[in-house]
């Protein structure tokens, strides 16, 4: 896994990536944290995420996505469903459901310039040791990057 800082939505409309992915959960909300930036900058991913069931277990290890075009170059975005409730003292991300996603994304997007936040380690409480580990194993040989976010204001 690449370790980038930076934001990555300006990171993939600058071009740096073919694909970028971020966790959602299974209520069609997108409602907050990166979600929601994701849900205000690329709505197409909102209405990808929309055209699914609301509160469907069966989406858990599963995306939705949008293609939105970057100065005619295709970027797309995918809404992987890596936790099932949105809210909860608990830990919300769902370690197999990442698992699932990340080797979908394997299977699917091989070969392309793949983007992600720290999934399912920020709102979903999820252990980023564990996260980052099974992405590693699921994207083997991929080109894959770690975008850490950095703020603009100190």
């Amino acid at each position: 896994m690449k370790i980038l800082k930076g934001d990555l939505i300006s990171l993939a409309l600058s071009g740096k990536f073919d694909v970028i992915i971020h966790g959602c959960n299974c209520f069609c909300s997108m409602g907050a944290g990166i979600a929601q930036q994701i849900k205000k900058s690329f709505p197409l991913a909102f209405h990808a995420d929309l055209e699914t069931e609301s509160g469907d277990r069966a989406k858990l290890g599963t995306y939705s996505r949008a293609i939105v075009k970057i100065s005619g170059t295709p970027l797309t975005i995918i809404n992987g469903y890596t936790q099932y409730h949105y809210s909860g003292p608990h830990v919300l991300a769902d370690y197999d459901a990442i698992a699932a996603l990340f080797s979908r994304v394997k299977r699917d997007f091989s070969g392309k310039k793949i983007g992600y936040p720290r999934i399912g380690a920020g709102l979903a409480k999820g252990d980023w040791k564990k996260i980052s580990e099974i992405i590693d194993s699921q994207l083997a040989g991929e080109n894959h990057t770690l975008v850490k976010y950095l703020s603009l204001q100190k």
